[in-house]
């Protein structure tokens, strides 16, 4: 395990294989790596405007997690734009995170990727990794793609009005997904 040397890349990146917990040697079988493009839209999409941020104190994400902006009503202009600018991301880069999040805990419960021997490996932003058998790796790859495509069909969630289009591909390593 570890790191590989020069700037925090993983090691099974810096060597070009995937690499299991079993005492450091190579894993046989296949890894699928999987991304999700980022989801396009507006802040007055999700109901978001620095007026609300002023009126109350924070900003939340597609799933309702909240954010505190401390300084929205600060004094200085600079700080409150800073917090303003907050705001209107929060919705977007923690819209980005409580996907990515529902997606690897669907991509953790699925039967059909255990069945086939494959398990959530890594996730890296809006990527998820899993790894199995080679010789499923086609159908493991399309349901890693259902499962990051439609991540919020099993917890009563509104869709997004964009469909979630998914990048798929598989390798031996990360390194050859890339």
């Amino acid at each position: 395990g570890g790191m590989a040397r020069g700037g925090g890349v993983p090691q099974a990146a810096g060597e070009g294989r995937v690499r299991g917990r079993s005492g450091g040697r190579p894993r046989r079988g296949s890894s699928a790596s999987a991304t999700a493009r980022p989801v396009t839209g507006l802040s007055t999409d999700w109901g978001v405007s620095p007026e609300d941020a002023h009126a109350y104190g924070w900003s939340k994400t597609l799933m309702g997690r909240y954010r505190r902006l401390h300084s929205i009503n600060h004094p200085s202009k600079a700080k409150q734009a800073h917090m303003e600018r907050a705001a209107i991301n929060t919705p977007v880069q923690g819209g980005a995170a409580d996907i990515v999040i529902l997606a690897m805990v669907k991509l953790q419960q699925s039967e059909k990727l255990k069945a086939l021997g494959y398990r959530l490996l890594l996730q890296i932003h809006d990527e998820v990794i899993v790894e199995g058998p080679e010789e499923h790796v086609e159908e493991a790859q399309a349901e890693v793609v259902r499962c990051m495509e439609e991540p919020w069909d099993d917890y009563g969630l509104e869709r997004l009005k964009v469909r979630l289009e998914v990048d798929a591909d598989h390798a031996h390593s990360w390194y050859e997904a890339k």
